[in-house]
């Protein structure tokens, strides 16, 4: 597969954790095409608010920065339709493009230079199991209206279709497209360009 524009190494969670609230934001920035005003960018920008906040291990200084979250995800949520709380891991460079009716469980996890867009649904599929969540490998490439369900893993560098309903584990590098969904490629050679992130 072709290198990245980006150059660098996908995150890890101690990546993550040691990277500060605004090299992980500028990077968010660069990748939604370096403009503030995108509700996408908006979004994440106050999830990676929200996992700052949790850091902070006193609960008196944590008070109002909580307060200040909890404010700016409803916010986020019932203005542009996007429901992204802080709980979900999130890689780096993650676009969400366009906005409404996008909705992510608070458990979910979504890998590196993925693109999320308008009416996708990352949820649990059974109403007595309801802390599965899917988990997005690295660049997956989800289409509008797409719905993802249940505690199944969608492999890096995957494609799906737009509305597709995804139920079960989709293998790297494949596409995935209907009803439930079904594989129709198995060795895909896409890339995403998402703009170029300077070094921090």
């Amino acid at each position: 597969m072709s290198a990245l524009p980006f150059g660098r190494a996908t995150a890890t969670e101690a990546e993550l954790f040691t990277l500060s609230l605004w090299q992980l934001v500028k990077e968010d920035w660069i990748a939604h095409g370096r403009d503030w005003t995108k509700p996408g960018f908006r979004a994440v920008a106050v999830h990676r608010f929200g996992v700052w906040t949790m850091k902070i291990k006193s609960k008196f200084v944590r008070a109002p920065f909580s307060i200040l979250y909890k404010m700016l995800f409803r916010k986020v949520r019932n203005t542009y339709g996007i429901e992204l709380p802080f709980t979900v891991q999130l890689g780096r460079r993650v676009i969400i493009e366009h906005q409404g009716g996008i909705v992510i469980h608070g458990y979910a996890s979504i890998g590196d230079e993925s693109i999320i867009r308008q009416g996708v649904t990352l949820g649990n599929r059974y109403l007595n199991r309801p802390f599965d969540a899917p988990k997005l490998g690295k660049r997956v490439n989800v289409g509008a209206g797409a719905k993802i369900f249940g505690d199944i893993t969608v492999g890096d560098d995957v494609n799906i279709g737009a509305n597709a309903v995804v139920l079960s584990n989709v293998p790297a590098r494949a596409t995935a497209v209907g009803i439930p969904a079904k594989i129709i490629n198995s060795d895909n050679h896409h890339k995403f360009d998402i703009g170029e992130v300077s070094q921090l």
